[in-house]
């Protein structure tokens, strides 16, 4: 296993304020920058330099704007090196504040040298939980300040230790004196007066579906986000099922990540049971990946038992293009689910009421309090993108049921944008956005629409009233009254413009929004207890506040094919 060799962290004009060297002779920031910004962006995140001395690999994150690079000349585990660069800088947010700005990192220097230098020791990785560093790293306050400039002491002796005096005769009490947690992730001595735990499951959907609308791909990033403000050393234990129980969440949960509080060996027997001792304050539990369509790969699939598709989504979009006469008018319409999606996820009253381990636990706190009586959850923040062609000039006669529509010139998009408010109004029959594209200017747009629909001929005509019939009869052309677009061999030059027209086109739309009280995995959380027994310093008697809340976020997640 490899060492980390030097930290360098520049700022967003690629000025260096930070080069911190662990071990060894690296190549300095100023060289190893060039060569680094000599790739084309974006930059992968782990680049070989073979023209330094040594010949090095650069890692490399981008947070905030600040740029990480940490360069390494043995081999090393490229994970084990980008995961301590992000719990830096995830550090360094914690203990300056977000966002992570250059000036101040510039500012609290010496708390950056005590984070930087309290993670990794001669190159090795070692305290990056954020309550273990709270412990050893020293802030400055004005109390301390203010103590300093008298010759004080700023900080008491540590508990159990008596301070130096004559009379002590340099003997010290070694047993009693600090010696922090035993647990890396969590403080020592945590005392809450209301004693609470929360439970947050995240879903961010990314689904494709076809222009018929059959899914292409489904899949589910989820992740468990959890809150303990509880006093002592509490051991808990979270129980999850899913829509085939418990049995299922191994395949449910598939490719799960866990915090280091989490025992291994717990999930392993009984999947769905995770097992720790939290860390305190907020922090992420676990993530996992949820394919929302079947395994083609399963026995039954195999046996030639197919299982259909069932995949169900409070919300989809549908793209209609090449309408209207010439071909040039373009719809999509915002659908809602019209199936029962209470079963996916949504912790009702009456479950919260039956749920004895979650004493305590309130409805709004499970549900969100957005569900709606008809099973279908309430969407927040809707947002439709619809790429628009470059060929297109322009787009006019934007008019939607629900919610505002705008083009975007520079960006070549059309947004549609619905508030939650109106989002909540919307029925099964869905809202409308329709408009129509204005393609490139070709030679017969000249003709026809440079004139105003006026056609401008070079026929001369004559007066001759030995001719039968008026003298626009002449030539047989001038008496046929054809409608703007149109030439005297019918309705071929509108055949021609929808074909033009189809290529303006748009090829994909895509759909963001918000829910809570739904996850489309179908996860949920069955039982949070707690065990007195290996649990130190809750308490007799006292209850702690549980709650429950589920998300399911969309960020361009669900691409409709046109």
């Amino acid at each position: 296993m490899g060492v980390v060799e030097a930290l360098y962290i520049f700022n967003e004009r690629n000025t260096i304020i930070l080069e911190h060297v662990y071990t060894g002779r690296p190549p300095s920031a100023s060289i190893v920058l060039p060569r680094f910004l000599s790739h084309p962006a974006p930059q992968p995140p782990f680049i070989h330099l073979p023209n330094t001395s040594p010949p090095v690999v650069v890692f490399s994150i981008i947070q905030d704007g600040l740029l990480f690079l940490v360069p390494s000349s043995t081999a090393t585990e490229p994970l084990l090196v980008l995961e301590f660069i992000h719990r830096v800088a995830d550090a360094l947010e914690d203990f300056l504040g977000s966002p992570l700005l250059a000036s101040k990192i510039e500012s609290s220097y010496d708390v950056v040298v005590q984070i930087v230098g309290e993670m990794c020791d001669a190159g090795v990785v070692c305290n990056t939980e954020p309550n273990a560093l709270r412990e050893v790293v020293e802030v400055p306050n004005w109390m301390n300040s203010l103590l300093g400039g008298f010759g004080l002491p700023s900080t008491p002796p540590a508990l159990g230790q008596r301070p130096n005096s004559p009379f002590s005769g340099g003997i010290s009490n070694t047993n009693t004196s600090s010696a922090g947690s035993a647990l890396p992730w969590r403080r020592s001595n945590v005392k809450h007066t209301s004693n609470e735990l929360y439970v947050d499951i995240v879903e961010s959907l990314q689904v494709v579906l076809a222009p018929s609308g059959r899914p292409i791909s489904a899949f589910a990033n989820g992740t468990i986000a959890f809150t303990a403000k509880i006093s002592g050393v509490p051991d808990l234990l979270l129980s999850l099922t899913g829509p085939g129980g418990r049995s299922s969440m191994r395949h449910t949960m598939a490719l799960p990540c866990f915090h280091p509080c989490v025992r291994l060996a717990r999930w392993k027997e009984h999947p769905g049971e995770l097992s720790f001792v939290p860390p305190d304050g907020r922090f992420v539990l676990a993530g996992y990946e949820c394919d929302l369509l079947p395994d083609l790969f399963s026995s039954d699939a195999m046996n030639g038992k197919i299982p259909s598709p069932n995949l169900v989504l409070p919300a989809t979009i549908e793209v209609n293009g090449s309408l209207g006469r010439e071909g040039n008018e373009l719809e999509v319409r915002l659908l809602m689910s019209s199936k029962n999606l209470t079963g996916a996820s949504s912790m009702t009253t009456s479950n919260v009421a039956r749920n004895s381990p979650f004493g305590g636990l309130s409805s709004g706190s499970a549900s969100g309090s957005t569900t709606s009586t008809t099973g279908v959850p309430a969407l927040e923040d809707v947002l439709i993108h619809v790429p628009i062609s470059p060929e297109v000039r322009n787009v006019t006669g934007i008019r939607s049921t629900k919610g505002d529509a705008k083009f975007l010139p520079t960006e070549a998009l059309l947004e549609w944008r619905i508030s939650t408010r109106e989002a909540s109004g919307i029925t099964n029959t869905g809202a409308t956005l329709r408009c129509t594209l204005v393609g490139p200017v070709d030679e017969a747009d000249d003709m026809t629409n440079g004139t105003k629909g006026l056609s401008l001929t070079t026929n001369i005509y004559d007066y001759d009233d030995t001719i039968d019939g008026s003298y626009q009869g002449l030539d047989g052309h001038a008496s046929n009254n054809h409608a703007p677009g149109q030439s005297q061999t019918g309705a071929r030059p509108d055949v021609t413009r929808v074909e033009k027209n189809a290529t303006l086109m748009p090829q994909a739309a895509t759909l963001s929004f918000k829910t809570r009280g739904w996850l489309a995995s179908g996860i949920k959380v069955d039982s949070l207890t707690i065990n007195a027994k290996s649990s130190k310093g809750l308490g007799a008697g006292v209850t702690p506040y549980k709650g429950v809340k589920y998300h399911t976020v969309s960020r361009q997640g669900i691409e409709v094919r046109c």
